[in-house]
């Protein structure tokens, strides 16, 4: 019994396992668009009748402007590499929120929010459109998705620690159990640094096939560097740090370019 669940586990895995555009990471996925997308849809709508959007009609637009252009280039890429379908998924939006968190997010199928006080920070069309092209990156690279591929195989991990002791004594199971938690919280966190690293740099080539220049990227995160106090370790954080993010950024940008020119 246990082996015929393995094989199935190992086949689901193989099957599930599939390669992120432009990057070429391999990645694990087993959660269908057609089980996120109307969920995430109706949450953006919740979202969006309990904050209050932003009144500055220039910054709106502003927003809207550079959404659409940089999804406009995700689109293109996708019907020219045998996307079709999942270009015909996405239903982008793009809002303002009156809020000063130094924020922007997007959810699957490419719901996105900026929050007012990130503005400073973007400081001008170009730093806009480079967090703009992150958080896009995110939802084209489905990591949404991954994250809940990931944290199910946590629960089954858990839960497969929890049978494996559960014929030793009370302190052996516990010294399991913490060793899992550990190691999985910090797996978890290196893998959303890596989510974030990816979507840096598949920002950095979309941002660039919008017309945007791509320099800007590291700007950006100089400014936000500068309002941190980079107190948190990176190996403890979900996000790498500022240094990080601004020599990836650089070291990338030539091949970003040379991305935007071949996909464009």
């Amino acid at each position: 019994m246990k082996k015929t669940i393995s094989i199935i586990t190992i086949f689901t895995l193989l099957i599930a396992c599939s390669t992120v555009p432009i990057t070429g990471r391999k990645r694990l996925n087993f959660v269908s668009d057609a089980s996120v997308l109307p969920t995430s849809f109706a949450q953006y709508d919740a979202f969006l009748k309990e904050n209050k959007l932003s009144t500055n009609k220039t910054k709106t637009q502003e927003i809207k402007d550079v959404g659409a252009k940089i999804s406009k280039a995700v689109d293109l890429f996708m019907r020219k590499n045998g996307m079709t379908a999942e270009a015909d998924s996405y239903k982008w939006e793009f809002n303002l929120v009156e809020d000063e968190q130094l924020n922007a997010w997007c959810m699957p199928g490419g719901k996105v929010v900026f929050y007012t006080g990130i503005l400073p920070v973007a400081k001008n069309k170009d730093g806009i459109a480079a967090i703009m092209g992150h958080e896009v990156a995110h939802a084209f690279a489905k990591h949404g998705q991954e994250r809940m591929s990931s944290s199910q195989i946590q629960e089954y991990g858990a839960a497969a620690i929890a049978i494996g002791t559960s014929s030793q004594d009370e302190k052996t199971q516990q010294m399991w159990n913490m060793a899992y938690g550990v190691g999985s919280q910090l797996g978890m966190l290196k893998y959303s640094r890596t989510h974030e690293t990816e979507a840096d740099k598949l920002g950095l080539v979309f941002m660039i096939m919008a017309g945007y220049n791509g320099a800007e990227a590291v700007g950006v995160w100089e400014r936000m560097k500068a309002l941190s106090d980079g107190s948190q370790p990176e190996f403890m954080s979900t996000h790498p740090s500022n240094d990080t993010r601004i020599q990836t950024l650089k070291d990338y940008l030539p091949e970003a370019k040379r991305l935007a020119i071949q996909y464009k």
